[in-house]
């Protein structure tokens, strides 16, 4: 049976990708570039999934209203980057080729590669249920790549692009420093080749998980009790992290899907209120400047950190 998707992913590869191979000398790619439309065929029904979600909600219950929220335009089009254009090539193309890569090198040297069933064999023959502890092993390793985000200053001066915003909205998920995605992306690639996590369902689980980020970026007075909030993060828990910090405070709520590491490790705060975001004293244009300002402030920032030793 053909389904919808299919049949646009294969028109994309069709009429756009196999000429643009073709005409730079890429055509070894063409194998994998009907995945590749696929996943960026998911990314815009992902895109139309959270706006169907989160608009709502940011009308039903805003956090804040703003006369002029030109400043979330620039977001949006970080969110298309994201989901249409890196995403589906560093999660697939980029995630497929390094996987053949390490099954061939480990098989020339004896070796089998990484998959989470070898580790625990009682989940052989149970994907859905393997499928699922993925999540948790990769929000796991998210707390601690975010949390270090925070801990390193040169590594900070990227990241501060992420918490400039002022009017954060659920497209302020994908608001990063182009670097800074590259760290995270290679950070997952890592986690996930060491796993062994199918080609083809790590695109899917990291459209999963920027489905429900986006959902805690959202500017609504959504919290799911006391119960829910210990269980997956909501837009309350995560504004806590993203909130101006008062004389004395750390920062907190690290976590991206789940509160259980922050619980964990002792960094979860359920009390703070849905506080102002933003990072006062900051390069004004990593909050209300175009994408290439914002782009080049984070470089400066980065300079200007790696030329003092922090």
């Amino acid at each position: 049976m053909t389904y919808p998707f299919d049949l646009v992913a294969g028109w994309l590869q069709e009429h756009a990708l196999i000429p643009l191979l073709y005409a730079t000398g890429l055509m070894e790619w063409e194998d994998i570039s009907y995945g590749w439309a696929l996943i960026a065929v998911y990314g815009v029904v992902q895109m139309a999934l959270t706006y169907a979600v989160c608009l709502p909600l940011e009308r039903w219950r805003p956090v804040e209203r703003w006369p002029d929220a030109r400043a979330v335009l620039t977001d949006v089009l970080y969110t298309f980057i994201s989901r249409v254009g890196i995403l589906p090539l560093v999660t697939f193309v980029l995630f497929y080729k390094l996987q053949v890569i390490m099954t061939g090198w480990l098989a020339d040297h004896g070796y089998v590669a990484p998959m989470l069933e070898r580790l625990f064999p009682p989940l052989l023959g149970h994907p859905v249920v393997t499928f699922c502890l993925y999540v948790p092993i990769l929000d796991f390793a998210d707390y601690w790549r975010h949390r270090l985000s925070h801990r390193f200053r040169w590594w900070w001066s990227l990241h501060a692009l992420h918490h400039a915003q002022r009017q954060m909205t659920f497209w302020s998920d994908d608001r990063n420093h182009l670097l800074d995605d590259i760290i995270s992306a290679g950070w997952f690639l890592v986690v996930g080749l060491m796993i062994g996590i199918p080609p083809l369902q790590f695109p899917l689980l990291v459209l999963v998980l920027r489905f429900l980020e986006s959902l805690s970026h959202a500017n609504a007075r959504v919290s799911f009790g006391w119960l829910g909030d210990r269980l997956l993060i909501s837009p309350r828990f995560h504004r806590a992290h993203h909130g101006v910090l008062a004389a004395g405070q750390r920062s907190c709520n690290y976590g991206a899907i789940l509160p259980w590491w922050d619980m964990l490790f002792s960094t979860a705060d359920f009390g703070r209120t849905y506080v102002a975001t933003g990072v006062p004293g900051g390069d004004e244009r990593l909050a209300t400047g175009s994408y290439a300002a914002q782009q080049w402030a984070g470089l400066r920032s980065l300079a200007r950190s790696i030329l003092s030793g922090a």
